[in-house]
Parts: C-alpha cells; structure tokens; sequence
C-alpha cells in the first residue's frame, strides 16, 4: 500500500506550499488597503494636532498616541490569534483601527479634543495589526524562505501607503464638500481601508496559517511516533497498539497544546531582536514625526510634504523583500548592523540637509525608511525562528508592545526636542541613538552552532 505512505510524506508538504501561497496573496491584499490606512496618521497626524493645539509643542502628541494604542492593541491581536488563529485576531484589529479613524473625523468636526486624542489611541489597533501580519506570512514558511516570506507581506503595504499621502489633497476636498476640516480627509480613506483589510481576512485567509503551522507540527509527532513503533514492532498487529493510542491521545490534548512550553522563551537571541526593532522603530518615528511641522515651517506645500512621506513610506516597505534576502543569505546579525549604520546616516543626513532642499530631506527619509526595514525584517525573523508556535502569537504580541511603546515615546519626545533645540538637533540626537543598535548586535564571544537567521 504505498499510496497511503506516500501520501503521508508527500501530501503535507505539497499542502503546505499550495497554503502558504494562498495565504501570502491574502495577505499582502489585505495589507494594500491597509497600507493606506497607516499613511493617513503617519502624513497629517501632526498637522492636525498643530492646528488644534496652536503651536509645534505637542505636535508629536498624535504620533505617541496612535504608536501607543498600537502597544495595546498587540496585546489584544496577540492574545485573540494565540487563542483563536491569526483570522480572528488580524480581522478584529483592522475593525478596532476603522472604528478610530471614524472617530478623529468625528472629533475634528466638533473639535473635541478628548475624542481626538481617544481616538488617536484606537487608531493605532490598525498600524499594531498591520505589523502583526507579517507574522502570518512567516507561520508556514520554510526555515530558508522565512525571512522573504514575511518580507512579501511588508512589501504588500507599499502600494497603499505610498498613494495615501499623495491623496491628502483629493480626500482633502472630499472633507470640505462633507463640511468637515480638509485634514480630515485622510482619516475617512483609513476608515475605508481598515474595513475593506478586515472584510478580506475574514473571507479569504484560510487556511489560518498559525493553526495550520500547529496541525503540521501534530501532523509530524504522530508520524514519527508511529514510525518508531513500527520499526520496533517485529509483526504487524490487526489491532491499534498501545503507542498507537497513547499517539493519537497526545495529539488530541495537543490541539490545544502542541508541544510543552519551553523553560525559557525569552532568550539572549529574541530580547537582542527586539531591542533592534523597538530601537529601530524610536528613531524612525521620532524623525519622520517631525518632518512634515519642519518642512510646513520652511514654506513646503502640504503636497510636497505628501511626496516626501510617501517615498519614506516607500522606503520602509518596498525594499523589504531586499531585506528578507540578504538575513536569509547573511544572517540576523549583519543586517541589523547594517540597519544602525544606514539610520545613522538618515539621522546626520537631515540634520545637515538644508530646510528648502526637499530632495535632501527626502533622502534622508528614504534611508530612514531603509533602515526601519532592515531592523524590522532581521528581529522579526528571529521571532518567528526561535519562538515555537506554542506561544508564538502571544510573544510576538509582547515584543510589538515593546516596539508600540518605544515609537509612541518617540513620537512624543520628537515634538518636545524639536522646540527645544530645532530639527538639526533633533536629527543628530537620533542619528547618535543609531550606534545603540550597532552596540545592540556586536558579536558575542561564545560562539554557537546555528542557521545563520535565527541568531541575532
């Protein structure tokens, strides 16, 4: 009968290919739509809160706000995908953050600004889930391709967060013809974009990848639990034998536990992964936070300060593929060096580029862009390799409150910077928080035996 073996070794990995393409281009539709969503508080978040609040001071207050509602949506969205698969958790996510847009609309036309700023924190439930669907990407993903895999989802964000801030202008008018301020305008295309990401993942993304990562890992103990037996069973028996049986009880209690939890989680290698990304994420949004109030001081249009973002935008997301490739070719570590050097330059960049040269200050962007993807691309590699899926979800989950909280304590401490010692001072003290990630990943002096990109 070697149908049913070879069914057995060949089906599942056969299966897994078909599903891990399936839920790719899932995931990155969801993530176009999407995309747009995150551009909308990253382009006029700060100028909005300008506007209300009358000066530059607190600019950065909607930044830290929405990063750190994102910390506790990650919370949420990584406990619900632990428990319920990452459909459940990912669709819920992207409704709590169009539920917010809808808010900062609704605060802006009353000019409330306790709704505001309410709503600015559950808006961030749909940049923390934006992030946390590279995570699915990466659930099937084969030890070699993992790092590529997770990328494709990233880079599935470009398309929309690239055209939402060149669409602040047309959504702009849309808002006035409705009555409401033009900065609102964005808001309403968030709103629009996180409904349509949720509708998708509710319909289309199935298999769910965690529970289908976990039904493989089943899949597998039972195979090699019946193989042993086999091998020391002399003759065939008509009748299930006890390892048989003791097999198949273990992997039923193990749908709800696949394998026991190991003693330690979080290990030398996954806290240096998210030091690298919380670090990474610190500097990007302190910087590209004020960006746009520095460049509106020096007399840019609103639209060109969109077309600065969105090339920022497109930096962060569209090299991400590059990134995925060179961790899986290079390792973990020399690419989040490589993160700390190139935000290193994006920081001094800035800081010396003249206020009215906008192709310097888009530079700048653009290598802060690249070295977010770099930084974000090798911890979260890290992640997803020596993390198993056991408690996946949930530690994921945990590691995205660490980078939430260090964005939105970028976002607010940016704004409170600037006032004090300018954008150039603001830019130079970012890029001197840059070399902490290089020290972050310098090479230790015991040396270990592993796959180049589960070591950070």
């Amino acid at each position: 009968m070697t149908r049913a073996g070879d069914a057995t070794h060949t089906a599942p990995e056969t299966g897994r290919a078909t599903a891990q393409r399936r839920i790719l281009t899932v995931l990155v539709l969801a993530q176009l739509l999407a995309g747009a969503g995150l551009a909308a508080g990253i382009t006029v978040g700060a100028l909005l809160a300008e506007d209300l609040l009358g000066g530059p001071g607190l600019s950065g207050l909607p930044s830290g706000l929405f990063t750190g509602g994102s910390a506790l949506a990650a919370i949420a969205v990584g406990k619900l995908s632990q428990a319920r698969g990452r459909r459940p958790g990912l669709a819920a996510g992207f409704v709590v953050g169009a539920l917010g847009a809808l808010g900062i609309v609704a605060a802006t036309a009353l000019e409330s600004l306790p709704l505001l700023f309410a709503s600015f924190v559950i808006y961030g439930s749909g940049t923390a889930t934006n992030l946390q669907a590279r995570y699915a990407g990466a659930d099937l993903a084969t030890d070699a391709t993992r790092a590529r895999s997770l990328s494709y989802v990233l880079l599935g964000t470009t398309a929309g967060a690239v055209a939402g801030p060149n669409l602040v202008g047309p959504t702009g008018v849309v808002a006035e013809a409705l009555g409401l301020a033009p900065l609102a305008g964005p808001f309403l295309l968030a709103a629009a974009a996180y409904g349509g990401a949720a509708l998708v993942i509710s319909l289309l993304l199935r298999p769910d990848p965690l529970l289908e990562a976990r039904r493989m890992e089943i899949a597998a103990a039972e195979a090699a639990l019946t193989s042993s037996s086999s091998s020391s069973t002399p003759s065939p028996s008509p009748s299930p034998s006890p390892a048989a049986e003791a097999a198949a009880t273990a992997a039923d209690s193990e749908r709800h536990a696949v394998a026991p939890v190991p003693t330690r989680i979080w290990t030398a290698d996954v806290i240096t992964g998210v030091v690298v990304m919380a670090l990474t994420q610190f500097v990007m949004v302190g910087l590209m936070t004020m960006t746009p109030v520095h460049m509106r001081a020096h007399d840019h249009t609103v639209t060109v300060v969109g077309v600065v973002i969105s090339l920022h935008v497109a930096a962060m997301f569209l090299p991400a593929p590059l990134s995925g490739l060179l961790v899986d070719k290079f390792g973990t570590r020399a690419v989040a060096v490589s993160a700390g050097l190139v935000l290193l330059a994006a920081g001094g960049l800035a800081a010396l580029a003249p206020p009215q040269s906008t192709a310097l200050v888009a530079l700048a962007l653009i290598l802060l862009g690249l070295g977010w993807s770099l930084g974000l691309v090798a911890g979260t590699t890290v992640l997803t390799t020596s993390v198993p899926t056991t408690v996946r979800a949930s530690v994921q989950g945990q590691a995205d409150v660490a980078v939430a909280l260090s964005g939105a304590a970028g976002g607010l401490l940016s704004g409170l910077v600037f006032a004090w010692i300018d954008f150039r001072g603001l830019g130079f003290t970012l890029a001197a928080l840059s070399l902490v990630v290089v020290a972050a990943v310098r090479p230790r002096t015991a040396r270990r035996t592993v796959a180049p990109a589960s070591t950070v």
